[in-house]
């Protein structure tokens, strides 16, 4: 039987006021929300969109269209809660994460994106990332408008272009694929990578090998490297 281990760690960085990142952990589930920055109760909007996937989390089976469907409702729950609330007017959050689900019998991990939070894959020490930023940045970077060089500089990369607060709800990416003894995944925030570049965050991980330790090695190097944005970190070791 399949089965995860996972840690979490969320810092407000070293400039940041307050933290709007939120993370959520259970036995089948990890997921990272980073309230969006310069938005009213981006804090709000990423703790809906956690406590949702708790809930699903929590559920004793999950498939790939559960977790469709808990994207959609937290869009719902933060759409209304804006609605009820003028100080959450345009609030809203990226969400993303890996779920241990089932197609028929068969355990399979469920991956979920919307926004520029990311998922990671680690096998063998090879770090790989599987999630697609939905970013201006990435857009243009896609469309060869941008070199990889030019798109660290841009001047508008913070920008995104899918995110949970919308009307009509964004369509989240999916990946569903069957689960490998030892592998791992990392789940977090642009606050990481935004300060540490994925060489350094894989070797991170190849020194530490449970997922506790792994996630406050990650949230101390992007703290040491300039903490200019909220971290949230996920490490998840699987087994099966």
């Amino acid at each position: 039987m399949t089965s995860f281990a996972a840690a979490a760690r969320t810092d407000r960085g070293r400039v940041r006021a307050s933290n709007e990142d939120s993370v959520v952990v259970t036995d089948r589930l990890a997921a990272v929300a980073d309230g969006l920055g310069g938005h009213a109760a981006g804090e709000v909007a990423s703790g809906i969109a956690v406590e949702r996937m708790r809930v699903l989390g929590e559920q004793p089976r999950v498939a790939p269209e559960d977790v469709l469907s808990a994207v959609v409702e937290a869009n719902r729950l933060i759409v209304e809660s804006a609605a009820r609330n003028l100080g959450q007017a345009g609030m809203g959050t990226t969400l993303c994460g890996v779920a241990l689900g089932q197609v028929g019998e068969t355990d399979q991990c469920v991956v979920f994106n919307v926004g520029d939070s990311r998922v990671y894959n680690v096998r063998d020490g090879a770090l790989v990332q599987l999630s697609v930023d939905h970013s201006e940045v990435e857009e243009l970077r896609a469309a060869g408008q941008l070199s990889a060089e030019a798109a660290a500089r841009y001047p508008r990369r913070n920008v995104i272009t899918r995110c949970l607060g919308s009307d009509p709800s964004p369509t989240p990416d999916l990946w569903v694929f069957p689960p490998t003894d030892g592998e791992r995944f990392l789940v977090c925030s642009d606050g990481l990578t935004g300060e540490v570049d994925d060489a350094a965050i894989a070797q991170l991980l190849r020194q530490h090998a449970e997922p506790e330790p792994a996630a406050h090695a990650l949230v101390d190097a992007a703290l040491a490297a300039g903490g200019r944005d909220n971290i949230a970190v996920v490490v998840v070791n699987v087994s099966s």
